[in-house]
């Protein structure tokens, strides 16, 4: 009934278009834009699916092929219920035990982040693992401080559910989620000494924003969540009656016996909670700088909705500023959009994701260890030095993963700081730095030779879609970039010399 009714929500939007040019047909450049800003690349078959459609038919094809659970296959130990293994003697355990727990989550953490990348690239619906990605960050926690993989696991499958669906309800679901309980210290959190570090989160980072409440109001809503806490054995959200502080509280004007759901209710009734969401979805799909009138007007129909996200979306991707031109190229890729989108851009299927997602985590994108609460920053702090150096080397070995010399070559020129600590070793572990390195380019000399990048018949499938390109070049330029290229490119029609130029050229840094 709830999809039902939110089909029905959209359908009845196509008569709020904001301008003529609204229902003009897409363009290939319009579809190209439209897809990879909403998915991970986009080849060139899909972008044609889309060319022709009205904003409005677009955006309505997109979200009903949204879902809400992954297609493929979770690692084996995912279905497994029953207590969390901890290291043999708890808390007294042995320096050893220590460490086979800990490399039994690292294996654990690896194979997740393994199998996230493959549903990312194998998907249905992009949109579906962009929001959940989106969720992941804007609701950040962490494997190296979680610890359990398990719960990791768990907290994926409940953004992926609620990626699409109703933003109040995925409030009230991350705030129950253990892998949150155990990362923002709520299972600390007791009558006679709250702990505020997920009350402050919660209004900051989930809700509301930075200065849009007191320190009073965090204090009074921490008392409001001591007891929701878990079992230590099954890892399942448990309200603790016993070390709930059950006397009045007062949050942000609100007066009365408060619990945890009653401080999210009223956070959701404040309208600059739409405001914050809907200016994270502008950064996320549009670009950095939100338009505030925009901004009103679409998160106006977002909390008039009751908060369906499927509602805010359809208004982001039928905006005029959605589809304007100088907000084009203006979005950083991510080292997952770079990763995913590249070997979809291409046909690439590896036999092995982890390594790619390896080398997503090097680039500094590591999938469920986000660097702190905040999750990633985004935009132009995906490139620096060492990432852009990373960048560079992955798409370069990627398209001469047959050349030996160039292994060879690259790996001389990989630092350690390519890959971070948390990928190799949770928890805090130590480990040697050079067996570090040593790993992340076996991993990656794995993962290279699982795929191959085939030029002629990827160009044939190219001109058989548009006879009409001059060449090569233009074609697959159109395809591949976002704005002109940024660097003189050598006249050619070699595919694999082509491809190069174009990956190597700075504008395919950008979306």
């Amino acid at each position: 009934m709830r999809v039902s009714i939110a089909l029905v929500a959209l359908l009845s939007l196509g008569a709020l278009a904001q301008s003529a040019s609204a229902a003009a047909p897409l363009s290939y450049d319009d579809a190209r834009h439209l897809l990879n800003r909403t998915g991970f690349g986009a080849t060139d078959a899909e972008i044609r699916g889309y060319v022709g459609m009205t904003r409005e038919d677009a955006a309505r094809k997109l979200l009903a092929a949204t879902h809400g659970q992954a297609v493929t296959p979770a690692p084996g130990w995912t279905s497994a219920r029953g207590p969390l293994r901890y290291p043999r003697g708890g808390e007294k355990a042995s320096a050893e035990e220590r460490r086979v727990f800990q490399q039994e989550q690292l294996r654990k953490g690896l194979e997740l982040r393994g199998w996230w990348l493959e549903e990312m690239l194998t998907t249905s619906s992009p949109l579906t693992e962009r929001m959940t990605l989106f969720w992941h960050n804007h609701f950040a926690s962490g494997q190296q401080k979680v610890r359990f993989a398990e719960l990791m696991y768990r907290q994926n499958v409940t953004l992926r559910a609620n990626a699409l669906g109703n933003f109040g309800v995925l409030l009230h679901a991350i705030a129950r989620d253990p892998a949150m309980v155990i990362y923002l210290d709520n299972a600390q959190n007791r009558k006679g000494t709250p702990n505020e570090n997920f009350a402050r989160e919660v209004m900051e980072l989930f809700t509301l924003g930075e200065g849009r409440y007191s320190e009073q109001d965090i204090k009074e809503a921490a008392r409001a969540f001591t007891g929701w806490s878990l079992d230590r054995e099954s890892g399942e959200f448990m309200f603790r009656r016993f070390i709930h502080d059950y006397g009045t509280k007062t949050v942000l004007g609100r007066s009365g016996n408060l619990d945890g759901d009653d401080v999210l209710d009223i956070l959701l009734a404040k309208p600059e909670t739409a405001q914050f969401i809907t200016r994270k979805l502008w950064r996320e799909f549009i670009s950095p700088d939100p338009d505030e009138a925009e901004v009103e007007r679409i998160a106006a129909r977002f909390r008039n909705s009751g908060y369906d996200i499927k509602i805010a979306l359809y208004a982001v991707f039928t905006s005029d500023a959605f589809y304007a031109r100088q907000n084009r190229g203006v979005l950083v890729k991510s080292p997952i959009d770079l990763v995913v989108g590249t070997l979809h851009d291409f046909d690439m299927r590896p036999g092995l994701p982890v390594p790619f997602a390896v080398a997503a985590a090097g680039m500094g994108q590591n999938l469920f260890s986000p660097p702190n609460v905040k999750g990633w920053p985004g935009g132009e702090a995906w490139i620096n030095a060492s990432t852009l150096l990373a960048r560079k080397q992955f798409l370069d070995r990627l398209f001469r993963a047959d050349d030996p010399s160039a292994r060879m070559e690259t790996s001389a020129m990989l630092t350690p700081t390519t890959l971070p600590k948390a990928v190799a070793a949770p928890n805090g572990a130590q480990d040697d730095e050079q067996a570090r390195q040593l790993r992340f380019m076996r991993a990656m000399d794995r993962g290279l030779a699982s795929v191959q990048f085939d030029g002629e018949a990827w160009f044939a499938r190219l001109s058989a879609s548009d006879p009409s390109a001059s060449g090569r070049s233009e074609h697959a330029t159109r395809l591949l970039l976002a704005i002109a290229p940024q660097t003189a490119h050598e006249p050619t029609d070699v595919p694999l010399t082509v491809v190069r130029q174009l990956v190597l050229d700075p504008a395919y840094q950008l979306k």
